[in-house]
């Protein structure tokens, strides 16, 4: 059965908040949390950017539900070698209790370190440089690592859990689906149009095969974004007050910073919106858009609830949309 889960966006709520929408998903009936790695916020109306990992610890403690980091971007702002001791302490705190999402990263988080931010292949190939390192250190044994795009000196993780974490890639990519079906455990992508993610997640199958593993083992994740609100124009400024980042047309790994991003998001249209995120007042138009993706055979739906009030929507949705699911 699949799990459903509530992505909660770090750039849209406070850490204590997060803690707290963690424990309600939990008592609405939410399999799992995500939380979002930021270090700035889309809009200065959105407003934070807590560090991902105290954010989930916390969480964990508070919760018996699964907490999961992602997407870490474990090349420019965080070394993998500390992305792979924090995700291995977390897990050895919190048995069987969060996957690690793998992403190439975006430029208004990755900027702050003043590296040069290159095209995107060369970030790709970063990144699965990156799990290779990380891959190293789960063994616990000393490593080192260097290739064009990172270096490691010798290291060695002394904390590591029974179980390691999934490492998973995200990706909207189908090339680099195929390799993270090699490499990784599995794959996280955002929810577009169900047949374009069917055909991401059979790339990252034929990946594993190319590879000799048995694709049966990949875990695969899509987030889905959905504004709800008990009226149609209070749902719209749900999307476009509170989560305008589907509707831009233009490449947002490659925003500088907030004001910059405000400016791309200047007079969004419901219709920017299509094929990326749901707006609706109907919940049973939210089920089924939620539905599309499970009968894919997904392991994992993240549901990100944008508005001004996500607790109603977590009580809501778990009370009218999450029963009536067939997973």
């Amino acid at each position: 059965m699949a799990i459903i889960g509530h992505a909660i966006m770090l750039e849209a709520v406070a850490p204590g908040r997060a803690v707290q929408l963690a424990e309600s998903a939990e008592r609405h009936g939410f399999g799992s949390v995500m939380f979002s790695d930021r270090f700035a916020p889309w809009t200065a109306g959105q407003g934070q950017a807590a560090f991902v990992w105290n954010v989930a610890a916390a969480a964990s403690a508070r919760t018996g539900i699964a907490v999961n980091p992602g997407v870490i971007s474990p090349t420019y702002r965080m070394h993998p070698a500390v992305v792979a001791q924090a995700s291995a302490t977390l897990a050895a705190l919190f048995p069987d209790r969060h996957w690690l999402g793998i992403g190439a990263g975006e430029l208004i988080n990755e900027h702050v370190t003043g590296q040069y931010w290159p095209e995107p292949p060369r970030r790709i190939n970063r990144m699965f440089s990156a799990i290779d390192i990380i891959r190293k250190l789960f063994t616990g044994r000393e490593a080192r690592h260097s290739d064009p795009e990172l270096i490691m000196e010798q290291a060695r993780l002394w904390t590591l859990p029974e179980r390691l974490p999934k490492i998973l890639v995200a990706t909207a990519g189908p090339v680099t689906a195929r390799r993270a079906g090699g490499m990784a455990d599995g794959m996280i992508t955002e929810g577009g149009r169900a047949d374009q993610v069917a055909g991401l997640f059979e790339q990252l199958r034929t990946g594993a095969l190319r590879a000799g593993t048995d694709p049966r083992r990949l875990y695969r994740v899509v987030r889905l974004h959905h504004a709800w609100a008990e009226t149609e124009p209070d749902a719209l400024a749900a999307a476009v007050d509170h989560w305008p980042v589907p509707a831009v047309r233009y490449p947002v790994s490659e925003v500088r910073n907030t004001r910059d991003f405000e400016q791309l998001a200047r007079r969004l249209r419901r219709e920017d919106f299509a094929d990326r995120m749901i707006i609706s007042s109907d919940l049973d138009a939210h089920r089924q858009r939620i539905q599309q993706f499970l009968d894919l055979g997904v392991d994992e739906v993240q549901l990100h609830l944008a508005g001004p009030d996500p607790e109603r929507a977590q009580a809501v949705f778990g009370a009218e949309v999450l029963p009536k699911l067939n997973s």
